[in-house]
């Protein structure tokens, strides 16, 4: 199957390459090429629901696909969960305004993939079943531990989330020219139909085939925008400096992070926060052993390293193209406008507008259904993780123990309506968030709530019940209450005249207050239960590092 994926984007490619390589748009009401693509995405991922619903009979199946998904296979899952709307869409529009720091932004997506093989991955398969609190609750209360850990995962699942529904709405009203609400809705119907019907199967490969068109199409915008400057990155730099309102300002830091201490903050959360992602950390319970949980992490590892290098191209490239008399001209043609860097539709929509000018229709029908794919899987992996905190970790572990599967999944299904319905409603009211600022502010909510518990309770024997409960509540609340007192939220959405708390990105504080909570309460906890917990340690580090028992299921 990934090898007639390939011979597809390779094929679609060389069409696309033979194509209007131009500079001029023509006046078209509607973008025929684009429609068809884009429901031929529709209509194949549909059939993938459809056959995956037919394979889909235990919460096994739903949750994790049996367990069935190869290294390999769940690599390229795992890289098309990561490569979010936020990604392409996001960092390559952060890029396209800021310059040099939007790059460093994509950087600290990456630095937290070596924590993850090195520290978590063949841990986390060996100890967990569904979801991370498995791991968190091997030793430690249950109804605390997995409460704590649906908040969390919760709390990152919406802010996600929202930015996926943002870009899906951006890009469907550039390229439809539908309101942004109707295209909001209409993704949000989409992602339910995937989760409810197919689950984690048809997620899976809705990832994956996402991820080799994604990874298809942003390479081959690459190599047609270093086409232009003859392979020169160098000739790429100093055309986008030429063209971009800043000039020399866009290669040096400070457009987007001002402050050391937000820059701190900012790639500590992007770094600690990919180990703690609930719809990424789920994924390695879909294959069958710690090896292949290692595996997968390498090739995500490296698909997501290539990626952001690519996206770095794109993104001056769009500078060099869009800033350009060029761009003028495009933009003229195609009823849009351009101002010092202010795009039509958003700087969101900058790959999207590079795209057309490098490919004519057809490429920008490629890219666009290629974005929507994007966001489809991506939502459906998220609206999975939140639906398992709560139908996993709270109802069958938490309110009724003795629960079945078929029970279990019916909850999930019900819960994956709420967070389709949810994530419209956010998606609408944070429609002018810049996308990729809103997932940095998701990842230091799980650098702040999830992985200090994750972390501490594979790695220290010191921790309680008591510790990672109130230390863990207080990562998640210091660090949402610092988002909302902060700039963005305080002043911008909320209007007030100024931000009680003075940084965007609170995760050095957030995180801090989490490690030292957790550390101090632990330590003053010397109940019979705490002591017990402390000696359930050693049992759970033998089956950490050998697996020994990992097949069944999760108990004390």
């Amino acid at each position: 199957m990934l090898r007639i994926l390939a011979l597809i984007s390779i094929i679609a490619l060389s069409v696309f390459a033979a194509g209007d390589a131009t500079f001029e748009a023509t006046k078209r009401d509607l973008n025929v090429a684009a429609i068809i693509m884009f429901f031929v995405f529709i209509v194949g991922t549909l059939g993938i629901t459809y056959w995956a619903a037919r394979k889909t009979k235990s919460a096994s199946d739903f949750y994790t696909a049996g367990g069935g998904i190869s290294g390999f296979q769940n690599g390229l899952a795992i890289a098309g969960d990561y490569m979010s709307a936020a990604a392409f869409l996001g960092v390559s529009g952060l890029i396209y305004m800021k310059g040099y720091d939007g790059v460093i932004y994509a950087v600290s997506f990456l630095v937290g993939w070596p924590i993850i093989l090195f520290f978590m991955a063949e841990k986390l398969r060996n100890l967990g079943k569904f979801t991370f609190a498995d791991i968190a609750a091997y030793r430690l209360g249950q109804k605390e531990i997995r409460t704590l850990a649906a908040f969390g995962s919760i709390s990152v699942v919406i802010l996600y989330l929202i930015a996926q529904m943002v870009g899906a709405g951006k890009l469907i009203q550039v390229l439809f020219g539908m309101d942004y609400e109707y295209a909001v809705f209409m993704v949000g119907a989409l992602m339910i139909i995937y989760v409810t019907f197919g689950g984690m199967l048809a997620t899976t490969w809705v990832q994956i085939i996402k991820a080799c068109l994604l990874l298809s199409g942003v390479s081959f915008m690459a190599i047609m925008v270093l086409y232009h400057f003859n392979f020169s990155f160098e000739s790429l730099a100093v055309k986008a400096v030429e063209n971009h309102k800043s000039g020399e300002a866009i290669l040096s830091p400070g457009g987007f992070i001002t402050d050391p201490i937000s820059a701190i903050s900012l790639g500590m959360a992007l770094m600690l926060g990919t180990a703690g992602l609930p719809h990424v950390l789920m994924r390695f319970f879909t294959v069958g052993n710690a090896k292949e949980a290692r595996k997968s992490v390498v090739y995500a590892t490296g698909f997501v390293a290539y990626f952001w290098v690519i996206i770095t191209i794109v993104g001056f490239g769009a500078i060099a193209f869009l800033n350009s008399a060029e761009g003028a001209q495009y933009f003229d043609d195609a009823k849009a406008y351009i101002d010092g860097g202010k795009l039509f539709g958003g700087s969101n929509m900058a790959s999207v507008h590079l795209s057309h000018m490098l490919g004519g229709n057809a490429f920008l029908g490629f890219i666009s259904a290629v974005a929507f794919a994007t966001i489809l899987a991506v939502v459906s992996g998220l609206t999975l993780a939140g639906a398992s905190a709560i139908s996993h970790d709270i109802y069958a572990n938490v309110i009724n123990p003795n629960a079945s599967d078929e029970k279990v999944v019916k909850i999930s299904k019900i819960t994956v309506i709420l967070v389709g319905i949810i994530g419209v409603v956010l998606g609408i009211a944070f429609e002018s968030q810049n996308i990729a600022y809103m997932v940095g502010l998701a990842f230091g909510i799980a650098a702040s709530a999830n992985f200090p518990i994750l972390f501490l309770s594979i790695y220290w024997s010191g921790l309680t019940t008591k510790g990672a409960f109130i230390g863990g509540f207080m990562g998640l609340i210091s660090a949402v209450m610092f988002v909302v007192l902060g700039p963005n939220v305080w002043v911008q959405i909320l209007g007030n005249e100024k931000a009680i708390f003075p940084y965007a990105h609170p995760a050095l504080f957030s995180v801090t207050i989490a490690f030292v909570s957790i550390w101090f309460f632990s330590k003053l906890d010397n109940s019979a239960r705490a002591k017990n917990e402390k000696e359930l340690f050693r049992a759970q580090n033998i089956r950490a590092n050998t697996g020994i028992g990992a097949a069944g299921a999760v108990s004390h």
